[in-house]
C-alpha cells in the first residue's frame, strides 16, 4: 500500500494487564486518568484508548459506570479521538465487554480478531509486596487464560455495534488474526478502509521480532491492499524500537502504560505523556509529521467527534 504522509500517535492510557503495585504512574482513579489522557493528548497523542478501573482498588472495570466519569472530562479538555476497549476482561463475555462502547458510542473501538492465551503471570514473580488483595492472584492466574474472541463473538460484536457507526481496531496478535480479519471482510462483516493493529511481545501472540512485523506487513498487504490502514504495538520493552520501525515503514505507533510501563530499559515511566513525547521526537526527527485529530480522523475515515455519546 502506498506511504502515509502523517503519523498517527495512539496512546493506551491503562490497559488491564499492569497492577497498581507495578507502577505509581499507572492511572486508575478517574482524576488520574482524564488528567494523563489529556495530557498524553496535548503531548502528540491524536487517538486515546482507554479502559477502566475501579477507582478504589484499581482492578479492570468494563462497567460504563466506570467510563462515565472520565469520558466527558476528556471530550471538554481535548479534541482527540476516544477509543474504548471491547477487550478489557480475559474473563467475560463479549456482550459485557462491548457495553462501555454501546453505551457511549464513540468514534474507534478495539476488536482483537481472534482467541488465544494470553497471559503476564511471568510478572508475579517481580514483587513481594502488593497494594491491593487482588493484585497478586489475579497476575500470577493470568497462565490459565483464554482470551475469548471466536467468529460468533466477533460477529455479535460487530453487528451490535454497527448503528453506531464505530470505526474498528482490529487488533490482530499473531499471522492467523489476519486471515480471520480477511474471512470477516469477505462475509461483509467489516468495510474498508480497515485500520490494523498489530500487536507483538504478548505472551500468546507472536514474538517482538522486527522480521515478524514484516512478516506480518507483507500479509496485510497481500490479503488487503490498499484498503487498510495500520499501527505497531511493542508490548514491554519492545515499545520504542518496534513503535520507530513501524513508523518509518509507513505505519502508525502506539505507546501507552497499558502497553509498556518503561520509558527506556530499566526505567518505570513518569506518565503516559513522557511515553508520548519520546515518540513524537522519534517520528519527527526521523522526518516524519505527526497527525493532529483531525488528520486521523481523515486518515481513518471516522465518523468526527460531535457524534458520541458522551
Amino acid at each position: 500500500m502506498a506511504r502515509q504522509k502523517k503519523t498517527v500517535i495512539t496512546c493506551a492510557i491503562t490497559g488491564a494487564i499492569h497492577t497498581p503495585t507495578m507502577s505509581d504512574a499507572l492511572p486508575y482513579t478517574y482524576d488520574d486518568i482524564a488528567k494523563q489522557a489529556v495530557d498524553a493528548a496535548e503531548a502528540g497523542a491524536s487517538i486515546l484508548h482507554l479502559h477502566a478501573r475501579n477507582p478504589e482498588t484499581g482492578a479492570p472495570s468494563v462497567d460504563p459506570d466506570d467510563f462515565a466519569p472520565f469520558l466527558p472530562r476528556i471530550k471538554q479538555a481535548t479534541d482527540a479521538v476516544v477509543n474504548i476497549s471491547t477487550g478489557g476482561s480475559l474473563t467475560l463475555s463479549i456482550q459485557d465487554r462491548i457495553k462501555p462502547a454501546k453505551t457511549f458510542s464513540p468514534e474507534m473501538c478495539s476488536m482483537n480478531m481472534g482467541s488465544m492465551n494470553f497471559s503476564f503471570h511471568p510478572l508475579a514473580k517481580r514483587y513481594d509486596d502488593w497494594k491491593f488483595d487482588w493484585e497478586k492472584d489475579y497476575v500470577a492466574g493470568s497462565d490459565g487464560n483464554i482470551f475469548r474472541n471466536t467468529f460468533r463473538d466477533i460477529r455479535e460484536a460487530a453487528e451490535t455495534l454497527a448503528p453506531h457507526d464505530i470505526k474498528f481496531e482490529h487488533e490482530c496478535y499473531d499471522v492467523g488474526h489476519l486471515y480471520n480479519l480477511k474471512f470477516c471482510m469477505e462475509t461483509g462483516l467489516f468495510k474498508a478502509p480497515i485500520f490494523i493493529q498489530f500487536i507483538f511481545g504478548i505472551l500468546g501472540g507472536i514474538g517482538p521480532e522486527v522480521d515478524n512485523l514484516i512478516f506480518m506487513k507483507r500479509t496485510a498487504d497481500r490479503l488487503f491492499g490498499d484498503d487498510y490502514r495500520w499501527s505497531v504495538l511493542g508490548a514491554g520493552g519492545a515499545q520504542m524500537g518496534l513503535a520507530s520501525t513501524g513508523a518509518q515503514m509507513g505505519g502508525n505507533v502506539r505507546v501507552g502504560l497499558e502497553d509498556s510501563l518503561f520509558i527506556t530499559r530499566g526505567k518505570l515511566a513518569e506518565s503516559n505523556a513522557q511515553q508520548v513525547a519520546k515518540i513524537r521526537r522519534i517520528v519527527e526527527e526521523l522526518g516524519s509529521e505527526v497527525a493532529t485529530p483531525d488528520e486521523a480522523r481523515d486518515i481513518l475515515a471516522l465518523k468526527g467527534g460531535d457524534k458520541v455519546s458522551f
